[in-house]
């Protein structure tokens, strides 16, 4: 496989690519993780911090990056996937406050270690930018910052943004004003994850590439090369999570793509903004996400990729047409000041991780000495940094301020069986794009997007 075709992010991570070699014998570890995304390299990386002897091994079925930590939108945010009203119900609202707290530090931990390990990321924390371009929306941003006051969230946390000031930093059609995040940062997520591949190699941890795993048990990984022992296995698989045996219900593989123009010259970009490489989006409920890129570019994503029946993952589904074609229009429209004939010169996509309730989770049993963590909705950047040290603290046995966090210990509500999972999941797409031609149409907040926020407790 030529690795580089996989994204824009790939093509452009100044990395060969070339695999390490496979796992050839059985080895015995004090700790094996299966998967070398970020959430298997931050958990290698703190556990080679909190306990230096530890024997660690990576298993990774292609090589580190290759799946959702390689080909994401370059968001490091302080965004967590419940909702504060759904963190609230379960823990009450310093509990919120808390987690909100650690998510927002997060984004700084990120470029602490960046900086002290030099990995060139290209991260910039230049803020995340929501903007509001109808009246359904611009409601939806005074209640959001109404709420972060009322919970003792303040400004740092998240701002409203007054039409004019948002226009000045991001000039896009129909703003009528929008939320600021200065928690948020735009990277080069291949080179993040490629960096903590290297990162963790030079402490020690052993990866070992081109090696899926194809059989597990308390204390034992199998793979065609050999059979891996380990006091600890944690499994860091996230979207692929599905292709384990027994753990098909868990998490739902939704599919989230991308296109990138060409290089922008300093005109366009003058006319279009994000100076500070402010991440951007707006308040529709069917997701759309973007950022500028260091050399110029615009990478933009958005959901609405259909969900395969049974959990299907496959290399196919990275790419869908119609999708790609719905954003680049969406794009266009989105900032009048792109040129009209702007060159797309890539397309792609790949799978995350969805629990049942949106909600997710880090767990380890030391009974089976199996731990596991995913379910990110596709806010995994920065939380998966959270739940590596997570996973880290629990192996060693350490409390610590994300252990303490209410991901820590959680287990959703299994997806149903098919064909109800198929059949819901695609309705539930459809209506969240009926609810945003209705709210654009209408200027009327949808009630039902409504309803499904609050059927999940958001």
């Amino acid at each position: 496989m030529d690795y580089s075709k996989l994204s824009l992010w790939h093509e452009t991570a100044g990395d060969p690519l070339v695999p390490r070699g496979a796992l050839a014998g059985d080895t015995h570890v004090d700790v094996a993780i299966v998967g070398a995304g970020y959430t298997g390299l931050w958990a290698a990386y703190y556990l080679s911090q909190r306990k230096p002897s530890l024997r660690v091994a990576i298993l990774e079925q292609e090589i580190a990056g290759f799946g959702a930590s390689g080909r994401n939108g370059g968001w490091c945010s302080g965004i967590f996937p419940a909702s504060w009203r759904r963190i609230a119900r379960d823990g009450g609202v310093d509990v919120v406050v808390r987690t909100q707290q650690v998510m927002n530090a997060a984004v700084d931990e990120v470029e602490r270690v960046v900086g002290s390990e030099r990995i060139d990321c290209d991260f910039v924390k230049g803020g995340y930018l929501s903007v509001a371009r109808n009246p359904a929306q611009w409601t939806r941003a005074q209640a959001e910052v109404a709420q972060a006051r009322r919970w003792g969230l303040g400004e740092d946390t998240l701002a409203l943004v007054s039409g004019p000031e948002a226009e000045r930093r991001f000039a896009a059609r129909d703003v009528l004003g929008g939320t600021y995040a200065s928690h948020c940062a735009a990277l080069h997520p291949a080179k993040l994850v490629r960096g903590l591949a290297r990162t963790v190699e030079r402490r020690g941890v052993a990866i070992y590439e081109q090696t899926p795993m194809s059989a597990l048990a308390a204390g034992r990984v199998v793979t065609p090369g050999g059979v891996v022992q380990a006091n600890t296995i944690i499994l860091a698989t996230e979207g692929y999570t599905p292709l384990i045996p027994g753990r098909g219900r868990e998490l739902i593989p939704m599919y989230s793509l991308m296109v990138a123009t060409e290089p922008l010259d300093a005109a366009t970009w003058a006319r279009i903004g994000l100076a500070q490489r402010e991440t951007f989006s707006d308040k529709r409920h069917l997701r759309i996400y973007g950022q500028r890129t260091a050399d110029g570019r615009i990478a933009f994503g958005g959901r609405g990729a259909p969900y395969h029946f049974g959990s299907r993952i496959q290399a196919g589904f990275d790419r869908d047409p119609s999708v790609h074609q719905m954003l680049r229009r969406v794009l266009l429209d989105l900032i009048p000041a792109l040129p009209r004939d702007v060159r797309f010169t890539h397309a792609w996509g790949g799978n995350l991780g969805i629990p049942r309730d949106w909600y997710p989770a880090v767990r380890f049993d030391p009974e089976t000495g199996i731990a596991c963590a995913g379910g990110y909705v596709g806010d995994g950047v920065a939380l998966a940094n959270v739940a590596g040290r997570a996973l880290a603290d629990l192996v060693t046995g350490r409390e610590s301020e994300v252990t303490r966090l209410p991901l820590v210990g959680r287990r959703s509500r299994r997806w149903e069986y098919e064909p109800l999972r198929w059949i819901g999941v695609n309705a539930i797409t459809r209506l969240l794009r009926a609810a945003d031609r209705s709210e654009a149409r209408t200027g009327r907040p949808s009630r039902r997007a409504a309803w499904f926020w609050r059927s999940l407790g958001h």
